[in-house]
């Protein structure tokens, strides 16, 4: 008969720490990605009753960009300036499918490439996240999940833009 391992209880208490500290670690990121994520993507990806139209970029400085707004959508009224986000994603003298947010000038890129860039940050906390996964909940399995979707959202994003 072998002998039956056995844990303390104090081995017990700290496991169930560790695993209730570690998972609030990583949904607390994973939270926060979401969060960081949906202040732009909520505006690209719902854009039913929101102006939509194209901003032709005239000028960039360090934060921003602008250009004239065309519309595309039916009671959106052109304007002489819109601000996009300055990003890897905007160049000056090409045109933008832009939505733009409600109530000011701020202006969100639309179709597939403003989305995915919109979920940006959310693939950055799921690359975190499974580190924390893996590391902290020795849960390597969802871990690797974490990381390929957090992998191919940033590759998508990348290709898109």
């Amino acid at each position: 008969m072998s002998p039956a391992v056995r844990s303390s209880p104090g081995s017990s208490a700290l496991r169930f720490g560790r695993f209730a500290a570690m998972g609030t670690v990583a949904a607390l990121i994973l939270i926060a990605g979401v969060w960081a994520s949906w202040g732009t993507a909520q505006h690209a990806m719902l854009t039913k009753g929101r102006e939509r139209g194209t901003v032709a970029v005239t000028r960039c400085g360090a934060k921003t960009c602008t250009g004239p707004y065309t519309p595309l959508s039916q009671g959106s009224q052109p304007r002489a300036e819109v601000v996009l986000e300055n990003s890897v994603a905007v160049e000056k003298g090409r045109t933008y499918t832009v939505v733009l947010k409600p109530g000011g000038t701020d202006a969100v890129r639309a179709g597939p490439a403003g989305v995915l860039y919109a979920w940006v940050p959310l693939g950055g906390a799921l690359l975190l996240a499974s580190v924390v996964v893996a590391g902290g909940l020795l849960r390597t399995r969802a871990a690797w999940v974490l990381a390929l979707s957090g992998t191919a959202l940033l590759t998508a994003a990348f290709l898109a833009v």
